[in-house]
């Protein structure tokens, strides 16, 4: 959380870089204008197309609407174990009773409270529940909860309130070990399952952030999953993820993000002062087969925040702060994400220098930075241990 402006002038970076090997570049960048977006065919897990009523021919029964498919279909990185969707053919408790009227927010709140394996039974169509309180993890209600969508059930906050919050150090939520963290529990995994309209704006908790959800302690995983138009504050140096924020995981292992989509088409992304999609401090993160598009970092004045400015605009996708953390981006799609200052795909600053990010068989490419960013690697502000791995990957302005 320390210096964020670029050091003095370097050469510019190439218009286009395409990256195979490992070790190239990794300078802090001189200042850069944006890069014209330009058009783009559309991102994979695009939200699906909605159904057109009166289609069942009378007397016919109505087919099932199709679950959602998420992430980037031609993503082909190897999901460990720990990675998976959870088992949850013998859930703890259902939200619903088969109809969408009884998957109510009043239903999610007490399941989330009460923790366990929560599945979703509100009929066999695309369902809606529009959060009227933020659900949160009761700290003491056992080691996992797991919320599974089954690919057909999307929480909305609304645009007025964050929909899932998990703090260890909350005590409020219990607080049930002295060491709140850096503790291996609750174990929380969300999946098969949409988070749209999430927005924390004004909420200070640890710093805010984090409109769709908030982790800190624990941990915390997503599979198969899909976050649209969430929103936090638009200014601040270093607060940010519109879709997730997370704070401290147990021994520093990472949070997971594997097959899901944060943004995925034009007017879908998130957008907060920094990280339109992901954000941390002190965290690392595993992204896999996934796609983040169309997310942006729109505070003004980088972090610290330059005189006469609020700060923030870093990391148009994700915004990683802090110390010894790692980042892996494997099979991914990250494009047409923006940001106002650093970073226009992933600002990643370690304070000590001991970070390390690698990339690997995956594409990043229209991702402006309108300030600065390091030279070889377009999209990306990099300060670490050493330059990014990058592999078999692709990096384009």
């Amino acid at each position: 959380m320390r210096r964020r402006t670029p050091a003095a002038a370097l050469a510019a970076a190439l218009t286009t870089v395409v990256l195979t090997l490992a070790g190239c570049g990794g300078s802090p960048a001189k200042p850069q204008p944006a890069a014209a977006a330009g058009s783009a065919a559309p991102s994979p897990g695009s939200p699906p197309a909605p159904s057109t009523p009166g289609s069942t021919p009378p007397g016919s029964s109505a087919p099932a609407a199709p679950a959602q498919v998420n992430g980037n279909p031609g993503g082909r990185a190897s999901v460990p174990a720990e990675a998976r969707a959870v088992d949850t053919s013998k859930p703890t408790r259902v939200v619903g009773t088969g109809t969408p009227g009884s998957c109510t927010s009043e239903a999610v709140v007490s399941a989330v409270g009460a923790g366990g394996i929560i599945t979703f039974n509100c009929g066999p169509d695309l369902v809606t529940i529009t959060m009227k309180a933020t659900a949160k993890v009761k700290n003491v209600q056992g080691a996992k909860i797991v919320l599974d969508g089954g690919g057909k059930v999307t929480l909305s906050g609304e645009g007025r309130r964050r929909i899932l919050y998990m703090n260890t150090c909350d005590k409020n939520q219990g607080w049930t070990t002295s060491h709140c963290q850096d503790q291996d529990h609750p174990s929380l995994t969300v999946q098969n399952l949409a988070f749209a309209d999430g927005n924390s704006t004004g909420d200070t908790t640890e710093g805010g952030g984090g409109g769709a959800i908030f982790v800190r302690g624990g941990r915390f995983k997503v599979v198969n999953s899909r976050f649209v138009r969430n929103r936090c504050d638009q200014t601040g140096p270093d607060l940010g993820g519109a879709a997730i924020r997370v704070l401290s995981q147990y021994h520093n292992q990472p949070v997971y993000v594997v097959g899901s989509t944060f943004g995925g088409a034009s007017g879908q992304g998130g957008v907060c002062a920094n990280g339109g999609a992901l954000s941390s401090i002190g965290v690392s993160w595993v992204v896999l087969n996934s796609v983040l598009s169309y997310n942006s970092a729109v505070g003004k004045g980088a972090n610290p925040a330059r005189g006469g400015t609020p700060g923030g605009g870093s990391g148009g996708a994700i915004y990683c702060d802090g110390n010894l953390f790692t980042v892996r981006l494997a099979g991914t799609l990250v494009e047409q994400n923006k940001a106002n200052e650093g970073g226009g795909a992933v600002f990643f600053v370690s304070n000590d220098r001991t970070g390390t990010m690698s990339i690997e068989s995956s594409t990043l490419r229209k991702n402006p930075s309108a300030g600065f960013e390091t030279p070889g690697f377009p999209g990306i502000y990099f300060l670490g241990a050493r330059p990014p791995s990058v592999s078999s990957s692709t990096l384009t302005r």
